[in-house]
């Protein structure tokens, strides 16, 4: 077993076990251009988005997705494989679908959004515990109670206040992946449009992405707070 994968799989324990989730936390390889992609990973027999690929990964399946077995146009564009088609940068695709009252209004949403600060020409999705690499992201999609400690743990060393950003749409793509690789900072999302449609987010989940360069301070926090804190707040 490489160093990496087996520290993976203690920060994998440390998440799923202290904080009860209900299915594994997810690391994302974003690949960049000139980039390999890590060995031992498959590519699936059909396209998946971006979110499926995330949701299945809760689940325990990997992924291994070039460009061309991405089924998003939309959130291949937010992890900056590709142009933004120009439907979408213009608002008319959003539009369509009802949520704005004008194309200008989905046209400004797409326009505000962040997107991953480096060219890449693929992704590896899987569950953290499997995953034998450096992760960009990790993520976990689960009850509000949960993902509620993201919040302590961001501000445990620096205190301050913690701000999130999303949209009616791009939750996996661009809330929980591009944003915290383009800030370097936890996102927290309440879902969206396309993961509540093609994917088995629950009513009651939300799900948050966490940069893999803090998921090593979260977990010796997590231990202790295991044993102190959190034996006081109200647990399910």
């Amino acid at each position: 077993m490489s160093e990496i994968l087996d520290q993976n799989r203690k920060y994998a324990e440390t998440l799923k076990g202290v904080l009860g989730l209900r299915g594994e936390p997810v690391a994302i390889k974003l690949v960049r251009k000139g980039e390999e992609y890590p060995e031992g990973y498959e590519e699936p027999v059909t396209q998946l988005s971006h979110c499926q690929a995330v949701f299945r990964a809760r689940g325990g399946e990997s992924f291994k997705i070039p460009l061309e077995i991405q089924g998003c146009a939309v959130g291949a564009s937010a992890l900056n494989m590709t142009a933004t088609p120009e439907k979408v940068a213009n608002g008319a695709f959003h539009a369509g679908i009802g949520m704005h009252d004008s194309q200008e209004a989905a046209a400004k949403m797409i326009e505000e959004r962040l997107i991953v600060p480096f060219e890449t020409i693929g992704t590896v999705v899987c569950p953290l515990g499997e995953a034998d690499f450096v992760p960009d992201v990790v993520t976990i999609e689960d009850i509000p109670e949960r993902c509620y400690w993201v919040v302590p743990l961001t501000t445990a060393q620096t205190g301050g206040r913690v701000h999130f950003s999303t949209s009616p749409f791009q939750c996996a793509c661009e809330d929980i992946t591009a944003v915290p690789a383009a800030t370097g900072l936890p996102n927290i999302s309440l879902g969206c449009f396309g993961c509540r449609k093609r994917t088995d987010m629950a009513a009651d989940e939300m799900a948050v992405g966490i940069p893999y360069s803090m998921i090593p301070s979260f977990a010796e926090h997590l231990e202790r707070y295991a044993v102190t804190v959190m034996p006081k707040a109200k647990r399910e």
